[in-house]
């Protein structure tokens, strides 16, 4: 009787554990899905599932955690989020395997260990422009939310006191309404051995609040796009042209605006996710091995008004608070996503038996203990592969091509986007080009026919991720390709799956991307040619 009261009851739920540092969205999204919240007066020292705040564990906690606990942090990644590492880290992918794939950051330099190498390249350029001025930007290299930044022309306006880098400003943004803007890109480590990587098919799109203008460099809020610094400015509020009022748009506003304008969404969206893959693999091979811990970084991306993204930086912990509808929009979901994914590889793990049973620990199979969105049980439906050889998708009684757009079930899908609900924030008809001085001559505006959405990518056609592989294929089951908004874009095909495999096989994953590259020029000059 007791096994059958047992039965009724269902499985314990999931616990979490936070600290004082634990944006208040992630809690709200785990309570909304069931989860209860560690507490040690009451529970077990081990009795929690998910332990996520915004500093860095030790190494020591990495250790020991625990087969059913998983930590919101890896070790060894802030090479990635302080900028003089990120910069000397690129460098030296951009000096060992050629400059042509590391192009998308400015030439930088570290301050004061380059000071030298620095002043050298700006008489260089100040010889060769004359009297036209040359632009750069000074950043701190451990601070964040646009504190200490300089922008300058003249060196003798060149100050720092600590450790800083400066970087070719970049002097042509693609400018919206004459406001220049940057993408806050969201991307998912789940571990680096074997390296796998996704990214959030939504995002946030930030605009300085001024209307963009070289002449006038300490303007922060026409040259900055944090959001920290552009919410108190005075023209915050104000209806600005196209932008509208605020300082933020999602990412699928953004692509759809630049759709409206015949720009190839689909394009931008590959070269940004390039950008961000060999930049993680840029430390993958020195990052410590460790279990049970995935990474969520945000990318700040620009793009210029040739249609080129430059990494700004890496966000360790990225701000989650919810300052407006589009943060709302985009965060919740991107919570919710988040521990879907995680728990996919949970999943993933009971079905080889691999330390999830229910064994007196929060939870038991993880399957039933994490209620969804919805509060309904995980469904299996969500491990189920995107991408197959046929290009088409298990279902037989369904022969249509899916494409990334995620697989639950009708009941736990997430209710529309604000932004994609026509109404005051549609986008205007008239909107000017997104840059006036290169796009004007090129593109032709359109109206969008349909609400505004993100580039949906095609499906590989000779790449199944979700396959079980063998010894000759390296071994192992590849990861899932998709869990709600993620989509996985490494391994991204055979040959990178196996040079992920027991080591990483760094020279061998940058020739893919050569190839890459190369088939990216061929189409380009053959679509070309057939325009002429």
């Amino acid at each position: 009787m007791a096994a059958d009261g047992a039965a009724r009851a269902g499985p314990r739920p999931l616990v979490f554990r936070v600290d004082d540092s634990t944006p208040g969205v992630v809690q709200s999204v785990l309570l909304e899905r069931g989860w209860d919240k560690f507490d040690n007066r009451e529970q077990d020292v081990e009795g929690w599932n998910l332990y996520w705040r915004t500093s860095s564990f030790r190494m020591t906690e990495h250790v020991n955690v625990k087969p059913w606990q998983q930590l919101n942090h890896h070790p060894g990644t802030t090479k990635l989020i302080r900028k003089d590492r990120l910069a000397r880290q690129l460098k030296h992918m951009k000096r060992t395997y050629g400059s042509p794939l590391y192009e998308f950051i400015p030439p930088t330099f570290v301050m004061p260990s380059d000071y030298c190498q620095f002043v050298a390249e700006y008489f260089k350029e100040k010889q060769t422009l004359g009297t036209k001025p040359g632009y750069w930007i000074c950043k701190p290299a451990e601070l964040s939310r646009g504190r200490g930044i300089i922008i300058f022309s003249d060196i003798k306006d060149l100050i720092f006191d600590d450790t800083y880098i400066v970087q070719k400003y970049i002097c042509n943004p693609l400018l919206v309404g004459r406001y220049k803007c940057d993408l806050r890109i969201y991307v998912c480590v789940t571990g680096f051995k074997p390296l796998t990587i996704y990214i959030y098919q939504e995002g946030l799109v930030r605009f300085a609040t001024e209307k963009f203008d070289l002449g006038h460099l300490q303007n922060s809020y026409a040259h900055l796009t944090n959001s920290s610094i552009n919410k108190s400015g005075a023209s915050y509020e104000k209806v600005k042209e196209v932008v509208g009022r605020g300082c933020k748009w999602t990412l699928s506003r953004f692509f759809s605006y630049l759709r409206s304008w015949g720009v190839d969404d689909l394009l931008l969206w590959q070269k940004i996710r390039h950008v961000v893959i060999l930049t993680v693999l840029a430390i993958a091979p020195s990052v410590p091995v460790a279990a049970n811990c995935f990474e969520l970084f945000g990318f700040d991306i620009l793009i210029d008004d040739n249609l080129k993204p430059w990494l700004l930086e890496v966000n360790y912990s990225p701000a989650l608070s919810l300052d407006c509808s589009a943060d709302v929009s985009v965060k919740r979901k991107l919570i919710h996503d988040t521990i879907e994914l995680i728990y996919l590889h949970g999943l993933r793990n009971e079905r080889h038996g691999r330390g999830y049973a229910d064994d007196g620990h929060p939870g038991g199979p993880l399957a039933d203990a994490d209620r969804g969105r919805h509060g309904d049980a995980c469904s299996p439906l969500s491990c189920e592969p995107l991408f197959h050889p046929t290009g088409r998708t298990p279902n037989k009684d369904k022969p249509d091509v899916k494409k990334v757009v995620g697989t639950r079930p009708e009941s736990q899908r997430a209710s529309p986007r604000r932004d994609a609900v026509p109404g005051k924030d549609a986008l205007p008809s008239t909107a000017e080009p997104p840059s006036k001085r290169k796009l004007k001559d090129r593109l032709a505006p359109r109206k969008a026919s349909t609400p505004p959405c993100l580039p949906r990518l095609p499906s590989p056609a000779a790449w199944s991720p979700a396959a079980p592989r063998g010894p000759a294929a390296g071994g192992g089951e590849a990861p899932d390709a998709h869990a709600g908004g993620f989509v996985l874009i490494f391994p991204f095909n055979e040959a990178t799956f196996r040079a992920s495999r027991d080591g990483l096989n760094v020279k061998r994953i940058i020739q893919e991307f050569q190839k890459l590259t190369n088939k990216r020029c061929s189409q380009a000059a053959e679509k070309k040619t057939k325009i002429r």
